[in-house]
């Protein structure tokens, strides 16, 4: 399908979604967003696409959070079916089967910032910035910054950028643990896609399954998470990926897989 606010390019095994609102800062308005979770939704079921990477146009911004001229009219009611939405899309990216990774090269703020939360990985390039200013303008973070935030970081780490509004460098981000790599500019999709290959070089339904662990097990007490790893890896015995691997291992040979 056709887009106004974001590009999608399929290079298959890997997709790139591009946010092209470069005179806003790739601002994720509510248009953004539906078009966002429409190529999400596309991207996860066409079997050619093993990895999503999202980025935004220009050199400035990822995407700079919501736009601020929408966001002064909304009232109570129409705030929470704003945050619900949003927290809807992210969740669909969050749990899509696909790894999805956030390329930041420039202001990843606000929406922008939670959305980045939201992917597998985060490759910033060295120009990238990051924060959750909702503070400064009377709200809270409603697409999950004050949830995934700190699961990632660490309470403290993420009580002081969701306190004080501020930004910072994607040295800091690095430092914190809320970015996996930083890259030159140049480098950054670069670096991106050679991750994506590597990815999709696996086995799909094992990577599909590793990602369900992951997500499905965090907020389990152990037992409970550990019976789930359990159960996902007698599924991933019953496969024919499985049975390719093992017999590919032994014959010290390249794996083809079939995603059976």
């Amino acid at each position: 399908m056709s887009y106004e606010n974001i590009l999608v390019e399929v290079r298959e095994p890997i997709a790139v979604v591009t946010f092209n609102r470069p005179k806003v800062l790739n601002a994720l308005n509510g248009a953004t967003l539906r078009e966002l979770d429409a190529a999400i939704i596309e991207l996860a079921a066409h079997a050619g696409v093993r990895a999503i990477l999202l980025t935004g146009a220009g050199e400035k911004a990822f995407a700079a959070g919501a736009d601020i001229q929408e966001l002064a009219a909304v009232s109570a009611v129409d705030g929470h079916a704003l945050a619900m939405r949003g927290q809807q899309v992210f969740d669909r990216i969050e749990n899509c089967g696909k790894p999805v990774i956030a390329c930041v090269n420039g202001f990843a703020l606000g929406g922008g910032c939670e959305l980045a939360l939201a992917c597998t990985l985060r490759i910033a390039s060295e120009t990238a910035r990051f924060g959750q200013p909702e503070v400064k303008l009377g709200i809270i973070p409603g697409y999950g910054g004050s949830q995934r935030l700190p699961r990632l970081v660490g309470k403290g780490a993420a009580l002081k950028l969701l306190l004080t509004g501020e930004m910072i460098s994607a040295a800091e981000a690095l430092r914190i643990g809320l970015v996996e790599e930083v890259v030159s500019p140049g480098e950054l999709l670069a670096r991106a896609e050679q991750i994506a290959k590597a990815i999709a070089a696996q086995a799909s339904l094992a990577i599909e399954k590793c990602l369900e662990a992951v997500h499905a097990g965090y907020d389990l007490p152990l037992r409970q998470a550990l019976d789930l790893e359990a159960a996902l890896f007698g599924i991933c015995c019953a496969t024919e990926d499985k049975t390719e691997g093992t017999k590919a291992f032994l014959e010290k040979r390249t794996a083809v897989w079939t995603g059976k």
